[in-house]
C-alpha cells in the first residue's frame, strides 16, 4: 500500500473515509497477524501509514528517527518513509486528545485526573494530562495499587478519561465505573468512537457532566497524520490553541455517514413508510424491529400479545433493539411503545439521530396494534409524547410521508454543506 492503516482487525475502522475528507482517496487497510508486522517494516513498501493497536510498539521500534513526543509516550502511530528510504516514526494520538479535551469543554488543569487502562492508549493520555497541568494522574488498572475495587479512594477526581475497550463495539452498553461514586467530576472523556455515545458518556450526560466521545481524536489525529505524509509539517509536537474548522466538518461528516436514522412516534405514524423512502434514497439498509419481533417470535405481533402479554413483547422488542441499534449506517423504524421501557433509551440514542414523527391523533389507525385497541389513542399519546420529545433529536410534525423524507434529508445535508463551505 501507498498510504493506510496497519493494524490487526481493522473491519470498522472509520479511518479511510476520514482520510478520504482529507483529500487521500487511495487511503487503505492492511490487516497483519503479528509475525508479520516485522517483515512488512522491514520491506518498507509504503511511502506512509498509520498504525494502529496493538503495532505502536513495533513500529516504534522499526523506526530510524523517532519523534521526541513518540519517544515520550513509548508508541509510535504515525510512520513516514523519508526520501532516502528511512522511515521516521511520530505520535499524532496526542494531539488528537488533546483536540478532544478541548472540544469538549475539559481542562484538566489542578484537577486529580483518573485514566482507565494501563495499556498504550493510557500512557498518552497521562502525558498529555500532564502536559496540560493536571494536579495529579492516577492509572485505574484491574491488577494495580489503584484499580476497581479501591476506587472510593478517587472519589475527587475531576476528570476521568477512558482508555479500555469497555463499552465499545460490539460490546455496547457496559461502562467501566458508576459516574454516581465521583460527586467532583468536571469531565469525562471516552476514547471509544464506537457507538458514538458509549454508556460512560450516556451517565456523564445524565448527570450533567462535560462530556466528549472519541471520534474528535481520531479525526484531529489523522488530520496531522496527514500533513506529516505529505510533508506539509515536520513535526507532532504542535500546539491545540484554537477550532480547527476541518476538523468539525470532517467529524461531522463521519458521524453523519455513520449514524443510523432511527424512527419514533406513536403506531401508524409512518415510520416504515418514511423508513422506506429514505433507505431508497441514502442506499442505507432499513430495519423495522417489530418486523424483526415477528421473525424472533415467529408469530405475529397480535398474537405475542395475546399468548404471552405485554411484557414478554417488551422484552423482545429490548434484545432486538440491543442487536439493531449497535450497528451503523442504518435507517431503523421502531414500535410505537418502545420508549416506555427505560433500558432502551440509552440504546435509542447511543448511535442514531433520533426523529420524532408526531402526526395528528385522528389520522392513526389501530388495526392490528393490539395496545392501540385495548386503550384509548389519548391515553397512550399522552404518557408517551414526553418520552418522544425526551428522546429525540428532531421532532417532525406529519403532513405527508415524502415529506417527513425530505424533512429528513434535509437534516442529513446540512452537515455536508457545513463541510463543503469550509
Amino acid at each position: 500500500m501507498t498510504y493506510g492503516l496497519l493494524g490487526e482487525k481493522l473491519s470498522h475502522s472509520f479511518s479511510p473515509q476520514i482520510h478520504r475528507e482529507l483529500g487521500n482517496p487511495g487511503y487503505t487497510l492492511t490487516e497483519l497477524p503479528h509475525e508479520a508486522v516485522k517483515d512488512f517494516f522491514q520491506k518498507r513498501e509504503f511511502s506512509a501509514i498509520n498504525v494502529t493497536i496493538p503495532y505502536k510498539k513495533d513500529a516504534l521500534a522499526a523506526c530510524d528517527r523517532v519523534s521526541p513526543r513518540a519517544h515520550a509516550i513509548g508508541s509510535v502511530n504515525t510512520v513516514v518513509k523519508e526520501a532516502d528510504g528511512t522511515i521516521s516514526g511520530y505520535n499524532t494520538d496526542a494531539y488528537g486528545f488533546e483536540y478532544m479535551l478541548r472540544l469538549g469543554g475539559i481542562d484538566p488543569r489542578g484537577e486529580k485526573c483518573l485514566v482507565l487502562g494501563s495499556g498504550g492508549s493510557s500512557v498518552m493520555a497521562q502525558y498529555v494530562l500532564r502536559q496540560l497541568g493536571a494536579r495529579e494522574v492516577i492509572v485505574v488498572s484491574r491488577a494495580g495499587e489503584n484499580n476497581y475495587d479501591n476506587l472510593h479512594l478517587h472519589a475527587d477526581a475531576g476528570v476521568i478519561v477512558n482508555t479500555t475497550p469497555v463499552g465499545m463495539y460490539p460490546k455496547n452498553g457496559a461502562s467501566p465505573v458508576d459516574l454516581a461514586d465521583f460527586p467532583a467530576l468536571k469531565g469525562v472523556a471516552d476514547l471509544i468512537y464506537n457507538p458514538a455515545l458509549t454508556k460512560l458518556l450516556l451517565d456523564a450526560e445524565r448527570l450533567g457532566i462535560p462530556h466528549v466521545g472519541g471520534l474528535s481524536m481520531l479525526v484531529a489525529q489523522a488530520k496531522l497524520a496527514h500533513l506529516l505524509f505529505f510533508g506539509k509539517v515536520d513535526s507532532d509536537e504542535i500546539a491545540v490553541t484554537c477550532p480547527d474548522a476541518d476538523i468539525d466538518a470532517i467529524t461531522d461528516i463521519i458521524r453523519t455517514e455513520t449514524m443510523n436514522i432511527l424512527l419514533i412516534g406513536m403506531p401508524s405514524c409512518g415510520k416504515s413508510t418514511v423508513g422506506r423512502i429514505l433507505a431508497e434514497r441514502t442506499g442505507r439498509p432499513l430495519i423495522d424491529t417489530d418486523a424483526l419481533i415477528v421473525e424472533r417470535a415467529g408469530k405475529p405481533i397480535p398474537e405475542i400479545f395475546a399468548e404471552e402479554g405485554e411484557e414478554a413483547f417488551r422484552t423482545i422488542e429490548t434484545a432486538v433493539a440491543a442487536d439493531v441499534c449497535k450497528g451503523s449506517g442504518q435507517i431503523i423504524a421502531t414500535g410505537g411503545g418502545i420508549v416506555t421501557r427505560e433500558r432502551n433509551h440509552d440504546l435509542i440514542r447511543q448511535n442514531s439521530l433520533v426523529i420524532f414523527i408526531n402526526r395528528p391523533i385522528e389520522e392513526l389507525s389501530t388495526d392490528g396494534r393490539p395496545l392501540s385497541q385495548q386503550n384509548r389513542l389519548s391515553d397512550l399519546l399522552s404518557a408517551r409524547l414526553p418520552l418522544y420529545r425526551g428522546l429525540c433529536d428532531r421532532e417532525i410534525a406529519f403532513v405527508s410521508s415524502p415529506q417527513v423524507a425530505d424533512e429528513i434529508m434535509a437534516l442529513i445535508r446540512e452537515k455536508s454543506n457545513t463541510s463543503e463551505e469550509t
